[in-house]
């Protein structure tokens, strides 16, 4: 997790997934957290922290995450409220945050701690608060990039919404992203699984910012495809993008 950590830091500012990842996320962030003067998001296993400053265009941000790493790096680009501590057990009282989300953690989580994780989300929730998920998709796009992030599994919606709705959560949407890499990656991800997955170190190429005009090629599709969200939700995609909310109290 630290060598992807690493990896993350020094791709996610200029890299076409993580830019296109954030115009996706920002709508279901403004809904989430409408409606509530200053909300505090709690974001569930921060890694470097380059999330929290996107939350913190919707409220005050809260971190946490398990590895010294990657809060290190949240440090050491001045984000303050970080916590260390594991999504399966939140270090926080019950009911504090309007907001809690999860960007790619739950697909890494053993089994017996996907539930858990999400049972706590839904704890720290306020009534009426509202969580945003987002985790890796598809079983078929295993590849090179799964032995990196430690992957466990990829979600289909009906796993992803039995795992929120058994923790009490109502979902509001949920949809698969970066529909339109999915020609590219099945294609490549096919390939990567015929010849044998990658070893860790080799694994990382696949988190580097590609040549300039295929970076900026890629990043415009994916800018695209944002806009086409606002409309429809996707067939099909590498993730799947989840708002829920926790009921408000009767």
């Amino acid at each position: 997790m630290e060598r992807l950590l690493e990896a993350t830091r020094r791709a996610e500012a200029k890299h076409f997934w993580f830019r296109g990842f954030r115009r996706f996320v920002r709508p279901l962030l403004a809904e989430a957290a409408a409606g509530t003067e200053r909300p505090r998001l709690l974001d569930c296993g921060c890694g470097t922290g380059a999330n929290l400053r996107l939350l913190a265009e919707f409220g005050r941000p809260f971190g946490l995450d398990l590895t010294r790493v990657g809060l290190e790096c949240a440090r050491a680009s001045g984000l303050p409220r970080l916590t260390r501590g594991t999504v399966a057990c939140l270090p926080f009282p019950d009911g504090i945050f309007d907001v809690v989300t999860s960007f790619d953690v739950l697909y890494c989580l053993p089994d017996e701690e996907e539930p858990r994780a999400a049972a706590e989300m839904h704890r720290v929730l306020r009534p009426g608060g509202a969580a945003v998920v987002n985790v890796a998709a598809m079983p078929v796009l295993k590849g090179n990039h799964s032995v990196l992030s430690n992957e466990i599994r990829r979600y289909t919606p009906r796993r992803l919404r039995a795992v929120l709705e058994t923790a009490g959560f109502r979902i509001l949407r949920l949809t698969y992203t970066n529909a339109t890499m999915f020609p590219l990656m099945l294609a490549v991800r096919t390939v990567q699984r015929a010849v044998g997955l990658a070893s860790p170190d080799n694994a990382e190429r696949e988190i580097r910012v590609p040549p300039v005009p295929i970076n900026a090629a890629l990043d415009a599709v994916l800018a695209l495809e944002s806009r086409v969200l606002g409309w429809i939700d996707m067939p099909f995609g590498s993730s799947l993008l989840c708002l829920a909310r926790k009921p408000p109290t009767k």
